[in-house]
């Protein structure tokens, strides 16, 4: 992988390895763009080599610039991805001792960055960085619950476009991934009368959503993507659905809260099969909004649904995918409100910079 190369295609302004030894810390933090204001960088904590770690990093702030453009907010696009320690965070202290020093490892720069809570962080977890540095967003946030709420509510939006209703009900709808946000959205859909099929690569997570929902369908993460279905909602890790796995999805939509389920040539590749596809950063922004801004889970997922209704009547207007549509929103603002010169912190809904304190 030729890491300067990679930033370059995508046009990153920074990456940076950190390391602490003692806590057992070892992050990639990317900062894609900070032309509309400091990165908002989702902090995830995975098992996972340096090469993956690095490429999500990428990836991931890539998709933060476009959603926080996309919802309206002053903020760029960032990411950390921390490797697990070899000995795991089972242990409070390690796990705060990991944190803080993520947050004095940032605390240099504050002016450019924003950490938040990603897959395997918590708002207590994101405290803890806030002891160490001002430069945080959202640890009073539900995140997983509202961005799941968002991502039901833009999904109804997208499939008035896609399917000609925006009811759920008797709709199949196949879940790739049910932690916090796939099992907050399988809950929605569920409560609307949605068949759901759903597939998790721990597959006792699976298993216990559907005994605690009746009539949900349990299947293999391989055996998902075989599954005939109206709408498939990859809510994993990123890039779920392969290139090369195009040809077997069944659905009509895909829309869920993973980011980057698609790479660009995959994006291309459902295009030519005529599926919908409604992209990650136009549909699981809402935590983020609500982090951001202080809006509750329903004006949140409100903002949501507008703005996928917007994508989709603009897709109509003028023939264009959805996701096309979105990609170009984004750009646009950032290239209106760039042009300004606006650099000022918070966002356009009155939310400010800085969910915590220094100890």
């Amino acid at each position: 992988m030729l890491i300067l190369e990679e930033m370059q295609s995508r046009g990153h302004e920074a990456l940076t390895l950190l390391h602490h030894a003692p806590s057992g810390l070892r992050a990639a933090l990317a900062i894609h763009s900070t032309v509309l204001g400091p990165a908002i960088a989702g902090v995830r904590l995975r098992e996972q080599d340096e090469e993956l770690a690095v490429r999500g990093a990428l990836a991931l702030s890539e998709s933060l610039t476009l959603k926080a453009a996309l919802a309206g907010l002053n903020y760029g696009g960032g990411a950390c991805v921390l490797m697990m320690p070899e000995s795991g965070v089972e242990d409070p202290h390690a796990r705060e001792a990991l944190f803080r020093a993520l947050g004095r490892q940032v605390r240099p720069m504050e002016s450019r960055v924003v950490l938040t809570e990603d897959i395997g962080v918590s708002p207590a977890d994101i405290a803890f960085v806030a002891q160490e540095t001002g430069s945080t967003l959202g640890m009073h946030t539900d995140t997983s619950s509202v961005t799941g709420y968002g991502v039901y509510r833009g999904m109804k939006a997208a499939a008035r476009h896609a399917l000609g209703s925006e009811s759920m009900r008797g709709v199949r709808v196949a879940i790739m991934g049910v932690g916090a946000v796939g099992r907050a959205l399988a809950g929605h859909l569920h409560r609307e009368g949605a068949r759901l099929t759903v597939a998790d690569d721990r597959p006792e997570r699976a298993q216990a959503l559907a005994e605690e929902l009746s009539g949900v369908t349990v299947v293999g993460c391989h055996e998902l993507l075989d599954t005939p279905c109206d709408i498939l909602a990859p809510c994993g890790y990123g890039h779920t659905i392969r290139s090369q796995d195009v040809p077997r999805l069944q659905c009509r939509l895909i829309a869920g809260g993973e980011h980057h389920p698609l790479t660009r040539r995959g994006e291309e590749a459902v295009k030519e099969a005529g599926i919908v596809y409604m992209p990650d950063f136009a549909i699981n922004s809402a935590g983020l909004i609500s982090a951001a801004t202080g809006l509750d889970m329903n004006q949140s997922a409100e903002r949501i649904y507008q703005t996928v209704n917007r994508i989709t009547a603009a897709a109509e207007q003028y023939g264009k995918a959805p996701h096309v549509v979105a990609r170009r929103m984004a750009e646009r603002r950032i290239d209106l409100i760039g042009s300004l010169g606006a650099c000022s912190t918070g966002s356009l809904g009155g939310g400010s910079l800085g969910g915590g304190r220094r100890a």
